[in-house]
């Protein structure tokens, strides 16, 4: 059966190569993870696997991003044995679990929604109003913030919301409560968009002193417009919804965003690379970043070893060694190609960033609720910066910090307005 297999194994599936992977040979279990052979017997690679993932580095799974055949012979080990004629027999379930301070998880999340409203008024405090010129005085500028960041936390419609605003009242965060309909005209001023970009700036600052590595990563939020086109195909008209993208850079220990780009739907990644390390370098020491092929570039790879950092983002396959005035490009391209495993274990960091975004779009929901353009880029920052606080709050449990955020804030800040 073995003999078969192995002459037919181009028409097979992943998983039953799989299944001929851990027949042929000895997948051996390390502290990192578990080393397996390539099938055509050049090399390893190293399958890592916890309780909600499994990762490979082989370039099946790099590409695809989905179970490949080292995959399913790691899990064929977990599951059972393989007796002397190569049969595999099912003896238990192993089940892999990760540390996990329950504690401070529990204890967090039980005064998170008290916490959020405090640390989010502290933050807001550290926004100027406006100069007063003519006509009807306008409502406070921090506390149409603070009203706006609440409605996104609570994931309300805006009539739902406007108990909420009772509530804040109450607990003096805010000065009196607005209607509905102003909290939208506020999350359509541009003049908003800088100052919730320096917000989640100083959002971030509590954990300046815990993150040096980061990961950089884009998504889409759904909006409530649709496109139309006439398909060749199917001969009729065809709809579908539009999205916005968020570029983010994170921290990879406690997941606190250190800067956010926004952009069109189909715009490119790569762009946008450079304004998010120079946003995060303002106040973090960046030691290793990492990203996917969408931010393999030779200027990036420079701009991270200008600031002192190293990058692990893999090669692209047309690429060369060939600096073409980038030192730091040889080097990694060597690295990568030389140390291939070793390059990978820095670069699967980068997973971390869409532990992210689905922190944020499981938490804040996938999608935009307001229908103007500059509405909807405000709201997906005004998602970005309740993120921050929430990691905040539970650093505050785990680590033991103590955010100060109306006492000092970033250069910028103040004066916005």
């Amino acid at each position: 059966m073995q003999q078969e297999l192995a002459q037919n194994w181009k028409h097979m599936s992943r998983e039953e190569r799989g299944l001929l992977i851990a027949q042929r040979f000895r997948i051996k279990k390390l502290e990192k993870g578990y080393v397996v052979p390539s099938q055509s017997g050049s090399g390893n690679y190293l399958v890592k696997m916890d309780a909600t993932s499994e990762r490979c580095d082989c370039p099946d799974y790099e590409i695809r991003k989905n179970k490949c055949k080292h995959i399913f012979a790691v899990e064929y080990i977990l599951r059972g044995e393989i007796d002397q004629e190569g049969n595999v027999i099912v003896t238990k379930e192993v089940r892999v679990t990760y540390p996990q301070d329950w504690k401070a998880y529990n204890t967090a999340q039980c005064n998170e929604q008290r916490l959020f409203m405090e640390l989010l008024h502290d933050i807001c405090q550290n926004v100027e109003q406006p100069r007063y010129t003519f006509g009807r005085p306008s409502l406070p500028l921090a506390d149409m913030i603070f009203t706006s960041a609440l409605k996104v936390y609570s994931t309300f419609s805006l009539r739902r919301f406007t108990g909420m605003m009772h509530i804040a009242q109450e607990k003096n965060h805010i000065e009196k409560p607005c209607t509905y309909v102003t909290v939208s005209n506020y999350m359509r001023e541009k003049t908003i968009t800088p100052l919730l970009h320096k917000l989640i700036q100083l959002s971030s600052l509590p954990l300046t002193s815990i993150e040096k590595d980061f990961a950089v990563d884009s998504s889409g939020f759904s909006t409530c417009r649709f496109a139309r086109y006439f398909s060749f195909k199917h001969g009729k008209d065809m709809k579908y919804r539009q999205w916005l993208k968020a570029h983010l850079m994170s921290g990879v220990k406690t997941n606190i965003i250190t800067g956010v780009e926004l952009s069109e739907e189909y715009e490119n990644d790569c762009p946008r690379f450079e304004p998010l390390v120079r946003k995060t370098a303002e106040n973090f020491t960046i030691q290793e970043v990492s990203g996917d092929k969408a931010y393999s570039s030779r200027d990036n790879f420079s701009l991270i070893d200008s600031l002192g950092g190293t990058a692990f983002i893999p090669f692209k396959s047309n690429a060369t060694g060939k600096s073409r005035g980038s030192m730091v490009w040889k080097k990694m391209y060597h690295y990568f190609m030389l140390n291939n495993q070793e390059f990978l274990e820095h670069y699967h960091k980068r997973s971390n960033s869409e532990t992210v975004f689905h922190m944020i779009k499981s938490k804040f929901k996938d999608n935009l609720r307001s229908k103007d353009k500059i509405a909807q880029f405000n709201e997906i920052l005004l998602k970005v910066l309740c993120h921050n606080i929430c990691v905040v709050i539970q650093e505050m449990y785990e680590l033991g910090i103590s955010p100060q955020f109306c006492l000092k804030s970033p250069e910028g800040v103040k004066n916005v307005a």
